[in-house]
């Protein structure tokens, strides 16, 4: 049961990194009807609640938001290298 969970675990770390990957490239292409709904899947498979997107029309967001947003992202990117470290430092105990 623990190779299963190991397993399932990875898979979801994998899964992880890959949601965060993808935001990242749909963000900084225009952003346009398909794109919002790419990215509205990548959050759901993220887990986060995605909001709705009107039909037919793109999304108009400003600047503003948007380098709040992509801030945002680079910022995960960034937590998600320290996860290796954190399971190094734990697989071996601590830091002894």
């Amino acid at each position: 049961m623990s190779t299963l969970f190991a397993f399932l675990h990875h898979l979801c770390a994998f899964t992880l990194v890959a949601a965060v990957a993808i935001e990242f490239t749909l963000i900084r292409q225009e952003l346009t009807l398909a794109s919002a709904r790419r990215l509205r899947v990548t959050d759901i498979v993220l887990g986060m609640a995605a909001g709705a997107i009107e039909a037919g029309q793109a999304p108009v967001i400003d600047a503003a938001t948007c380098r709040h947003v992509t801030m945002i992202i680079h910022i995960e990117l960034a937590a998600i290298a320290v996860i290796p470290l954190c399971a190094a430092i734990m697989a071996r105990g601590g830091w002894v």
